[in-house]
């Protein structure tokens, strides 16, 4: 019975041997497959990202297609549109009419515009022919001084002394917030 154990033994410690050095030389490809697929997950992410990127700048280009393509067929069709304006233009023309609606009208227009200027110069030539010459020149917006008329060598006091009131110019749009005073009558 102790012969049969050691038998036993013995070929366990054989398989036990086998297993472990078959365990040990698939370790040893595990590590080696390990930094393999280190590598190889790397190089499929890169691919991945390179592809994403490519897959992007594709669909840019291709929206930007489409609308260079909507742009190009738009302005074809205004093309059309105006050479058919060119074509009736010129044909209104040569039958002796303006070469369309819109431009009649604006040269109706132009022409009363230049009437008009031209009716008010002779009005205001007419009007200055029937004015007095002498009133002509002294024709001001300024108003008129107090001593504007009285010689200097008569004697006559001058108004307000030598204070004379201050008059300020209008107010202007930033004002309109401040009320206005109230003025002084001035006593003579």
């Amino acid at each position: 019975r102790l012969a049969d154990k050691k038998e036993q033994l013995l070929e366990k410690d054989l398989v036990l041997e086998e297993v472990s050095s078959l365990a040990d030389r698939l370790r040893m490809q595990a590590a080696e497959g390990r930094s393999d697929t280190l590598e190889l997950a790397k190089k499929v992410n890169d691919y991945q990202q390179r592809i994403r990127g490519i897959t992007r700048k594709m669909m840019a280009t291709v929206s930007e297609l489409s609308m260079y393509q909507a742009s190009a067929l738009k302005l074809q069709t205004e093309k059309q549109e105006l050479s058919l304006d060119v074509e009736s233009a010129a044909e209104r023309l040569e039958v002796g009419e303006a070469p369309s609606e819109d431009a009649e009208r604006e040269w109706y227009r132009m022409e009363r515009d230049r009437m008009s200027v031209q009716e008010m110069k002779e009005r205001r030539a007419e009007e200055e022919a029937e004015q007095d010459p002498t009133q002509i020149a002294n024709r001001t917006t300024a108003e008129p001084r107090p001593n504007a008329y009285i010689p200097e060598n008569l004697g006559i006091p001058k108004p307000y002394g030598k204070y004379a009131p201050f008059k300020p110019s209008d107010p202007g749009s930033t004002m309109r917030h401040i009320r206005k005073p109230v003025p002084r009558e001035i006593v003579i």
